[in-house]
């Protein structure tokens, strides 16, 4: 069944949405002082960019931004096909610094879990905040943004669609309603509630669990899943 395509924001509701977003972060923080914003690939990026610009216009002074890609601090690595790899770029010291992440789709709360642990890769953050362009809800980590561009109710098989001039030559942000859910895969990308993949429901009468080695890295002994070190090694 095909599924249909709804506009929640267009490109003058993008822009005003970032606009109070940065009159929230300066509020928040009493001024840009010690502020950085760091964008998470890809659309999180021009975000952030565009962001520090309007922090600039209203405080008169320039705020940095930078780039963090978080590919291999994914928790489901190993249970899907890898994303392509993006340079992560931050010219400045995060020591003491008041972070700004930015993202253009808070859903489950995996990929900021995997950010927050990129970053301290790189250094200790003062405090580290949640700006995002839309908040669609489903979360499965007790995590929450800070500052929101719009909050967008949607079901498990909606896809939200951030669409920016510098990625996708246009501004504007659309539902795809009554898309079809893709093949089980890791938790991430399923609905709150369904059954995790080997489960029965998933496997279907009659078909063999699992061996007991499926979810576990090839000939690692005992049962853990993903070793932390395939997540990067922190200081």
């Amino acid at each position: 069944m095909s599924g249909s395509s709804v506009a929640v924001m267009d490109a003058a509701d993008l822009g005003r949405a970032l606009t109070r977003i940065a009159h929230e972060v300066v509020e928040r923080n009493k001024g840009t002082e010690d502020v950085v914003l760091v964008g998470i690939h890809t659309r999180g990026v021009p975000l952030a960019i565009r962001l520090a610009a309007r922090l600039g216009e209203i405080e008169g002074r320039p705020v940095p931004s930078g780039a963090l890609d978080v590919t291999m601090y994914r928790d489901d690595i190993g249970l899907r096909p890898p994303g392509a790899t993006h340079a992560t770029h931050l010219p400045f010291d995060l020591g003491g610094k008041v972070v700004v992440l930015v993202d253009d789709v808070l859903y489950t709360g995996r990929t900021i879990r995997a950010a927050l642990d990129a970053l301290v890769d790189f250094g200790r953050p003062r405090s580290i905040q949640l700006a995002v362009l839309v908040d669609r809800g489903h979360r499965e980590l007790p995590l929450r943004a800070d500052y929101v561009g719009k909050n967008v109710p949607t079901a498990v098989d909606e896809a939200v669609r951030v669409r920016l001039a510098e990625t996708d030559g246009a501004d504007g942000v659309v539902i795809d309603r009554g898309a079809s859910p893709g093949p089980p895969g890791p938790t991430a990308q399923r609905g709150p509630g369904a059954p995790p993949p080997g489960s029965p429901a998933q496997r279907g009468p009659g078909a063999p669990p699992p061996g007991p080695t499926a979810q576990r890295e090839p000939g690692r002994p005992g049962g853990d899943p993903l070793p932390a070190a395939r997540r990067g090694t922190r200081a």
